[in-house]
């Protein structure tokens, strides 16, 4: 095992667009590059739906440009980061991976559009080997209180949102809909800590390396539990002794009523499983928000 210092001393980091062919290019051009982890997407269901074209042309246009890049500089080796929302609202749960696939929204169809790219890829050159991981609902920080989420204006999501309001940033923590037929009548989601994430594209990568005939395959990383927005809120109070006020709102256009993975591929492929429950992933986002009510940012003063 590599100490993880030799990572931190060598990263190199280069400002681009990733629809910038010629950003891409230069890149490319002054490294050799076994493999690529491919970030780089918008992803607020809210914000898509309002503004589609943004959607398009950041992640369409910018993965195809990627991937074109990769390919005149023989890099084939892809791990792609999907969503649980080209699930869309699945007839039954757990979502498996052989699902029929049918994303509500205009961010979960870019990442459905982009599974079928890179399908066609593959199929039209079988040298290239790629992972698609449909992520479920990262949440949480390291554990050292130093790294975590820092949304610029209102969070689109849960946890950065209950964050803000328990450190006083916001008054009050908006809860999308509550005529659900779930439990509590808020919707279901499964939540998995950002440190069980980075290990599963940690193992993705290794399994690019380690095995010939990989394909193009979609893999859910998620925990394969299922958490309403009041559970999650009771468990950030209970994390952080913070009551956070609630107002509820009405639904949002595009929202799933409940989601959860089935983990059983990650498991037999990867050989991966998620670790952390949602009380730690509450806790490691309570030590970052208390050391870094802020973020990264001070506060503004006049």
């Amino acid at each position: 095992m590599v100490d993880s210092l030799y990572f931190i001393n060598n990263l190199q980091f280069h400002m681009g667009d990733i629809r910038n062919k010629e950003d891409l290019e230069k890149l490319f051009s002054q490294n050799k590059f076994d493999a690529v982890i491919h970030f780089a997407g918008l992803k607020a269901v809210a914000e898509s739906m309002a503004h589609p074209f943004r959607y398009f042309d950041n992640n369409l246009i910018g993965s195809i440009t990627l991937y074109q890049v990769m390919a005149k500089y023989n890099c084939k080796k892809l791990v792609f980061s999907s969503s649980a929302t080209v699930y869309g609202q699945p007839k039954r749960i757990p979502c498996v991976e052989d699902f029929e696939l049918k994303a509500m929204n205009p961010y979960g169809r870019t990442k459905l559009f982009l599974e079928e790219i890179a399908r066609d890829i593959h199929a039209a050159d079988p040298e290239w080997k790629i992972i698609l991981l449909r992520y479920f609902n990262p949440v949480g920080a390291h554990e050292s209180g130093k790294l975590g989420e820092d949304p610029i204006g209102i969070p689109n999501n849960l946890m950065p949102y209950i964050q803000q309001v328990a450190v006083g940033r916001l008054p009050e923590l908006n809860v999308y809909g509550h005529d659900y037929p779930t439990n509590d009548g808020t919707a279901v989601r499964d939540y998995i800590h950002v440190m069980d994430l980075a290990d599963g594209h940690v193992t993705a990568l290794q399994k690019l390396f380690t095995k010939e005939d990989i394909g193009c395959f979609a893999c859910n990383l998620g925990t394969g539990r299922g958490t309403s927005v009041l559970e999650m809120v009771t468990a950030f109070e209970k994390a952080s002794g913070k009551k956070i006020p609630i107002k509820f709102c009405p639904r949002r256009p595009g929202d799933a009523t409940e989601v959860y993975a089935s983990t059983d591929l990650a498991a037999r492929e990867l050989n991966w499983k998620a670790k952390y429950g949602i009380d730690e992933m509450c806790r490691d986002q309570w030590n970052w928000a208390k050391q870094n009510p802020w973020g990264y940012k001070k506060p503004t003063t006049k």
